[in-house]
């Protein structure tokens, strides 16, 4: 867990929920239904609901959605996250309009392994 203290009353789910994200190695990702499933409880709108209010303090460039999309509005801050770790990131398609690269789920993803260095823990296949 990070030297943040917590917020008073800060709710169970989203303490598990944040003690997940600060998990993830460097250069690996989470979904938000990869979280849901660690925790066996809660989905993916519940984990996405806790790292907006209270996932500030948290690596919450790491746990992501599914589709390697980055978070709206908050596209430069993760990129310089993902760069700085080595995340592998997926080029932009001339389809998608934009400049923003994915993430590339297949090499980024982190399936909760023993792995904390993010080396050789195999790819969650689960949620998609």
């Amino acid at each position: 867990m990070s030297d943040e203290p917590q917020a008073p009353g800060l709710p169970e789910y989203a303490e598990r929920v944040l003690e997940v994200a600060e998990m993830i190695p460097p250069g690996r990702v989470m979904t938000y239904g990869d979280v849901a499933e660690w925790l066996e409880e809660g989905g993916p709108r519940q984990v996405g609901r806790v790292m907006a209010l209270y996932g500030g303090a948290a690596p919450w460039w790491r746990v992501v959605r599914s589709d390697g999309v980055l978070l709206p509005g908050h596209e430069p801050r993760a990129l310089g996250h993902y760069r700085a770790e080595g995340t592998p990131l997926r080029t932009a398609s001339r389809q998608s309009g934009t400049h923003v690269p994915r993430l590339d789920m297949k090499r980024a993803r982190w399936d909760g392994g023993t792995d904390r260095s993010g080396g050789s823990a195999q790819a969650h296949t689960t949620h998609t």
